[in-house]
Formats: C-alpha cells, structure tokens, sequence
C-alpha cells in the first residue's frame, strides 16, 4: 500500500526557510513526477512544485520561483521543497502528490 508522508512544517518568521520533505512507502519516486502543492484557509489548492522521473526537471510557478525549489533525494525516496524568503502569504498546508496519491498535508505558517 503506498504512502506518501509529508514533514518539516511548522512556524517560521519572514524571510526565514523551512524545508519539506516527502517520503514514501511502496512508491519510488524516481519513476514517478511528483508535486508539491499547496492550499491557504479559504483558498483552492495550488501547485507549487513539480519534479519528474529520472532524468529529473524541475517546475515551480511563478509566485515562488527563485525562492523555492524542489529536489529528490533518490538513495532516501524523498523529494524536498526547499523554502526560502518565506512570506505571511506562503501559509498553507503543503501537500505531496504522486501518480494518484496524496500525503496528508504538513502545516507551514509563517508570521512575525
């Protein structure tokens, strides 16, 4: 059964980073493109993030490029956003997808 579990939120200050991680159990993500989204209270989720199988390309949307970046770790079956500059308006609960599955989500808040 496959499980994708996101960690690494929590709450930062402005312009401070975080790193999120994703793992999984019973996927490998280096045969998978897998996304980071996001969702905001109130809001629709959003794509933040995409990288895909091996050989890996990366995408990020426009609101987050130059600050967030997305990897995979193939020797650990992770794939990590890395946050920098966080702004009040990154807040959200981010979430890991690949092929049809979802993590459960980790909360990133970021205020002052």
């Amino acid at each position: 059964q496959v499980q994708l579990v996101e960690s690494g939120g929590g709450l930062v200050q402005p312009g401070k980073s975080l790193r999120l991680a994703c793992a999984s159990s019973g996927l490998t993500f280096r045969d998978h493109t897998t996304y980071w989204y996001r969702q905001a209270p109130g809001k629709e989720r959003e794509l933040v993030a995409t990288i895909t199988s091996a050989p890996a390309s990366t995408y990020t949307v426009d609101s987050v490029k130059e600050r967030f970046f997305i990897f995979r770790e193939n020797a650990k079956n992770t794939v990590y956003l890395q946050m920098n500059s966080l702004k009040p308006e990154d807040t959200a609960v981010y979430y890991c997808k690949a092929d049809q599955f979802w993590g459960r989500g980790t909360q990133v808040t970021v205020s002052s």
